[in-house]
């Protein structure tokens, strides 16, 4: 089976979008929706480059070695992320699940593998044109919700990873995140009908993996925004409106 064609299986999309014959088929594009009066998605500007911030030592040191809350009692170990400066794509979801805090990597279950399909449904695979973060590096106890203090914790060394990769594009993926880096109390279906800024980058909100194992419903609409991403890099900047792409 071709590689994308398995993503888009996996990812509850088949057979809406179906390769072409041609070796390297285009990526499929989600037709925009109708968009009601007074909507608009906005293109925002290119993003400056984000100033550098002041790190003592190393950061992943720093990350493994901090206990500034009480994660760090009943971690194995903080997950740092894959960090590639100069990656034109970031995604950031919430916290390491329990494999995660097994193998110090993020997004290697159930959710990871979800994660995986994305991007290769996109073009893009782990590696040098994607880096991967979570808002808190140690595992929540029982994968509950991190707190908000503990990702008000947790942030300034995100905020240190995203200016050392310096994106073109965020992805956030969920709640936590979303709330936790536009610092807003806004819900989900709100968060995903517009493009947002964080320190002059373009950010998009989406499902986080997780889920969308649970809810596989959404797996289209997850694949609409990140076409919505995906515009944001290839098209022009540009100022006035631009069509949702994410559905009703």
């Amino acid at each position: 089976m071709h590689t994308q064609e398995a993503c888009w299986r996996e990812l509850g999309l088949w057979p809406l979008w179906i390769p072409r014959a041609n070796p390297l088929p285009a990526l499929p594009e989600t037709p925009p929706p109708a968009r009601k009066e007074g909507e608009s998605r906005s293109i925002p500007t290119p993003p400056p480059v984000l100033p550098d911030l002041p790190v003592t030592g190393d950061l992943r040191q720093q990350v493994a070695s901090c206990t500034r809350c009480a994660l760090h009692e009943q971690r194995k170990q903080a997950v740092f992320g894959l960090i590639h400066p100069g990656s034109p794509w970031m995604f950031i979801g919430e916290g390491p699940g329990a494999e995660e805090d097994a193998r110090g990597m993020p997004f290697v279950g159930p959710a990871g593998r979800v994660l995986d399909a994305m991007l290769t449904a996109l073009g893009l695979e782990r590696g040098p044109q994607v880096s991967i973060a979570n808002v808190v590096k140690c595992r929540p106890p029982h994968n509950r919700t991190p707190s908000d203090p503990e990702c008000a914790t947790c942030l300034p060394f995100l905020r240190q990873q995203i200016a050392q990769v310096q994106p073109r594009i965020l992805v956030l993926l969920g709640k936590v995140a979303a709330r936790t880096l536009l610092d807003t109390p806004l819900s989900m279906a709100q968060l995903r009908s517009t493009t947002h800024l964080f320190e002059g980058i373009p950010t998009v909100v989406t499902w986080h993996p997780a889920y969308l194992l649970r809810t596989p419903a959404e797996k289209a609409g997850t694949w609409a925004d990140l076409c919505g991403a995906r515009r944001l890099l290839t098209e022009p900047a540009q100022s006035g409106s631009h069509p949702q792409t994410t559905p009703e």
